[in-house]
């Protein structure tokens, strides 16, 4: 699984007109299920973003994890499932998607990330998997990392 992790103060999604997820500080998650990806991927992954440290201590330092800041702040993740994430245009003008998961094993992938991040007590919500949606975010920094697992 891919991530493109943004740490933001605030994001919100809609899929026509609907507000359907938002998040106050903390992270906007671009998610994308590889064709080859398992249950484990989707458990790695959540793992090494609930402990990514890239939140500022108290001298301006990266050393804080969203795990970390949970407990001291109302922190949170707006996950959006984004299939273009192992978009690949090596080569082309038109990207290629062939190396991301299936619709329906996407969809599963992605719910099981979702649920590993819950299960760690982070305050999770989400777009909706499949829809057209229209993301808005004010990033933090910019901090942007991509991830895999």
């Amino acid at each position: 699984m891919r991530a493109v992790v943004q740490r933001v103060t605030r994001a919100s999604v809609t899929v026509g007109g609907r507000l359907v997820g938002r998040c106050g500080q903390g992270f906007l998650l671009l998610v994308a299920a590889h064709k080859d990806d398992t249950e484990q991927n989707a458990r790695r992954l959540a793992e090494k973003i609930s402990t990514l440290r890239i939140f500022n201590d108290e001298v301006g330092k990266m050393n804080i994890s969203l795990k970390d800041l949970s407990v001291q702040e109302d922190s949170q993740v707006l996950a959006v499932s984004n299939f273009t994430v192992y978009g690949d245009a090596t080569g082309q003008r038109r990207p290629s998607f062939v190396q991301a998961a299936p619709y329906a094993e996407g969809d599963r992938l992605f719910h099981l990330f979702v649920d590993h991040l819950r299960a760690q007590g982070i305050t999770v919500e989400t777009g909706e998997f499949g829809a057209d949606m229209q993301v808005e975010s004010v990033n933090d920094g910019p901090v942007t990392i991509i991830l895999e697992a």
